[in-house]
């Protein structure tokens, strides 16, 4: 069998999956190369070498990739920070290593004001009305707060705030939701604005989707549908977060969309596609998966929320074990322009993600119920890894923000801590699954949302959209 070297920049359990899929080769002896965040305990034990680099700093990534070249035929980035700060356009420059991510230059989602723009050239129609703030237009304060209730009283005080840069999917405020008032958005507003241009756009009413589609610059493979599930909590209460777990149904769409609706997010993604990348000389510029978006579907058209230039986080993990084909000769048809296609097993998936007690600084307001004395202890991950005796490859557990220490126990850290994927025949299959396997996790004081991908909320969505398809 071929060896092949395979370097992979690791934030959490989204590379964790992309380990895990690339080690599943049946045409290559895979030998790994990770730079981490931390001590990813699988990566560790996966790894031919393992380098932490805690801040995922592009220069010293390069060393460690010049270091060991001569072993590494391709790279693997999945992390927007190393994307956006030009990871792709170093390596390559500086060791020859072809590197799978976009390059810097079109690392969309580093601006969502560019993103607002490049929709309003390219479809107009998915935009949702919107207004850009910055900094260099007001002089005071005083004259700030105008502007922005100007606004707000053409938008009816149906708005989202959302700063330029990107803030990991916690930045966003949602009238209703966040803030209940003008003053409390305004607060919401500054905090944001005393770094950078923040965005105000009119909220949209509808249910979401992810779509993301594979690329070699040349062609691009649009995948199935997922859904996220961005707050913290039950019920979709509480902050938004980087998404506490995502489900995907056993075909290409969602059980609240309809085969039109799917049809629509292809034409429309296809639109924007091509029409960037008609801009743009370089062919394999858009390498790896360039446009991963966030679609609201409102039942009378689909808007746009956000595109990001890299992986869902969680979503791609629902997608990576299901694929057919070996990924690493994916990852090879993406570096030589010859992608045709990409095949998934027609089941379901459901990921649900573990979180520390402390994630994000919200516990303390909504789950006063939380053992925090838990927390910093050692986190327990072998009796979910043991119901691979009764599941098989049907579950996976994916460490991400955990770290193996020196007394050779795991401990989660500040972000999410470990995403457990259930597999089946059905959505409700795969999630029960998934929660099995969450709750055999223990210690590290650590919780999950138990409503990911349940029957309930599903419903709720379903009739939503019949609601939304029907509405005059």
């Amino acid at each position: 069998m071929e060896k092949i070297g395979i370097l992979v920049v690791s934030y959490g359990a989204r590379e964790v999956a992309m380990v895990d899929a690339l080690l599943q080769s049946k045409n290559y002896q895979v030998e790994l190369y990770i730079a981490d965040k931390q001590r990813n305990p699988f990566n560790v034990e996966k790894a031919t070498k393992h380098v932490v680099i805690p801040n995922l700093d592009v220069d010293e990534i390069c060393r460690f990739a010049q270091a060991n070249k001569d072993n590494i035929d391709f790279a693997l980035v999945g992390s927007e920070k190393p994307i956006i700060e030009g990871i792709r356009d170093q390596i390559e420059k500086r060791t020859g290593i072809p590197v799978i991510c976009p390059k810097q230059k079109y690392a969309l989602e580093e601006s969502k004001v560019e993103q607002r723009l490049l929709f309003s050239e390219l479809a107009p129609e998915a935009n949702p009305k919107f207004k850009v703030f910055s900094p260099a237009d007001f002089k005071d304060e005083e004259e700030v707060k105008k502007a922005v209730y100007k606004w707000l009283d053409e938008l009816e005080n149906q708005a989202v705030v959302k700063p330029d840069k990107p803030a990991l999917g916690k930045g966003v405020g949602v009238w209703g939701d966040h803030f209940a008032n003008r003053n409390e958005l305004f607060d919401h507003f500054m905090s944001s604005f005393k770094y950078g241009k923040v965005i105000i756009e009119e909220k949209i009413d509808g249910e979401e989707s992810s779509f993301m589609g594979f690329c070699d610059g040349k062609h691009f493979i649009p995948l199935p549908d997922t859904r996220d599930y961005k707050r913290a909590f039950d019920n979709d209460m509480g902050p938004n977060t980087g998404g506490m777990g995502s489900y995907k149904d056993t075909g290409d769409t969602l059980p609240f969309l309809t085969a039109a609706d799917r049809q629509a997010e292809l034409e429309l993604s296809s639109k924007i596609f091509w029409g960037w990348s008609a801009k743009i000389k370089d062919d394999t510029a858009l390498r790896g998966v360039p446009l991963y978006l966030a679609f609201m579907h409102t039942g009378k058209g689909i808007k746009v929320l956000e595109i990001n230039s890299r992986p869902g986080d969680p979503e791609i993990i629902n997608l990576l074990a299901l694929i057919k084909e070996d990924f690493v000769e994916l990852c090879l048809s993406m570096i030589e322009g010859s992608l045709a296609r990409v095949t998934l097993e027609p089941t379901a998936s459901v990921l649900t993600y573990k979180v520390p007690s402390d994630y994000g600084g919200y516990a303390d307001i909504y789950h006063d119920q939380i053992d925090q004395a838990a927390t910093n202890t050692p986190v327990d991950l072998s009796k979910a890894y043991a119901l691979r005796l009764k599941y098989g490859n049907n579950i996976r557990i994916y460490p991400g923000s955990m770290e193996l220490r020196n007394d050779g126990k795991n401990y989660a850290l500040k972000s999410r801590a470990v995403g457990i994927l259930g597999i089946g025949e059905s959505i409700e299959e795969a999630r029960q699954i998934s929660q099995e396997g969450a709750k055999a996790i223990t210690g590290g004081g650590l919780w999950n949302r138990s409503d990911v991908a349940s029957k309930n909320h599903i419903s709720k969505a379903v009739s939503h959209m019949v609601h939304l398809r029907h509405k005059t």
